[in-house]
């Protein structure tokens, strides 16, 4: 008898594999507007991506109160580094000026992204970045959203400026004041330290001595961190604690970088006199200016002299000053600074 063999086929069900999906949002302000706006764009992208069959929820990367023109923003940079593990698939974000607001930092991106085979999509614009003409259309796009940043930064600009020139206080956080109704009132508690601070220079202490001498008060700064020279410094060479506004000391450089740099003549400043009640007197204030004139002078002619072993190495415990060499006949010793 012949046996008959068949062969039995079997079916697997393969299921269609979901695209690991991803959002990115971000607003540039911490206004309860703008984080009003980032809330929403989480919930809808959100709910956008786990409606879809075809998708995978990954999440939602969110900056709040960041700028578009840097790519040091940590949700952003935190999305870069999924994307390059193979966490994500495709990104979506708002439009080209949420995704970024630097042509540059655009471009980079995307192309890194486009090598890893992951695609971003613009939802406003419609522009998908692994599609033919997805990076011509950005390179027209993301110059329209630096362009679009430059204008908001310029309009920023002079409106600040024209506050300047009309004497108006932009700044509101610095030590031993409060700023309340455009009104710049004096915190009695951190005006005390002021004073010490003034009081202290006057009679022979450097600033390093003054900073460790409050570390070791354990008074605070306004903002709760160690008193350092750098903060004693400011605070001694500061004139609205005589009661004065010098405005406009600084600027942002452009709106790219924003780097802040100190205004040495490129802006005209504005100084406006007896603008607000004064912690230190203004006959206390210029002695304090005068001696820093003074140790400025002498300490630039200490420089240029021959320097030995000790040098700068001993100082005094109570004014915080080197100790002086000085050659007597048979030897040579370091005295007590006056």
């Amino acid at each position: 008898m012949q046996r008959e063999i068949l062969k039995v086929r079997s079916y697997q069900n393969v299921l269609p594999i979901r695209k690991k999906v991803a959002a990115y949002a971000r607003v540039s302000s911490e206004k309860e507007s703008m984080l009003h706006s980032l809330s929403a764009q989480i919930s809808y992208y959100s709910e956008l991506i786990q409606n879809n069959p075809s998708w995978r929820y990954v999440g939602v990367y969110a900056d709040e109160a960041k700028t578009g023109t840097k790519g040091e923003r940590p949700e952003f940079q935190r999305l870069l580094e999924d994307c390059k593990q193979g966490k994500i698939d495709m990104v979506i974000t708002k439009s080209v000026s949420r995704f970024a607001r630097n042509t540059l930092i655009i471009l980079e991106n995307v192309r890194k992204l486009k090598e890893q085979g992951i695609d971003v999509y613009f939802e406003k614009e419609n522009i998908h970045s692994l599609s033919e003409d997805g990076e011509l259309m950005l390179t027209l796009l993301s110059s329209f959203a630096q362009e679009e940043s430059r204008s908001v930064s310029e309009n920023c600009k002079w409106r600040i400026r024209n506050r300047f020139k009309k004497g108006c206080f932009t700044h509101s956080y610095f030590n031993g004041y409060s700023f309340e109704n455009n009104q710049i009132k004096i915190i009695p508690e951190e005006a005390e330290t002021i004073k010490k601070i003034f009081d202290y220079y006057l009679s022979g202490f450097g600033v390093n001595a003054i900073a460790r001498k409050l570390r070791e008060d354990n008074i605070p700064t306004k903002d709760g961190c160690m008193w350092q020279e750098s903060t004693v410094k400011r605070i001694l060479r500061n004139e609205k604690y005589a009661g004065n506004l010098l405005l406009q000391k600084s600027f942002v450089a452009d709106h790219i970088s924003k780097k802040r740099c100190k205004n040495r003549g490129e802006l005209p400043m504005y100084y406006v006199e007896n603008n607000h009640e004064p912690i230190i007197d203004a006959d206390t204030f210029q002695k304090v200016q005068d001696e820093i004139s003074r140790r400025t002078k002498h300490n630039r002619v200490s420089s240029n002299q021959v320097t030995y072993p000790f040098s700068k190495k001993i100082k005094c415990e109570i004014c915080g000053k080197n100790y002086r060499r000085k050659i007597a006949k048979i030897k040579t010793k370091y005295e007590k600074p006056v």
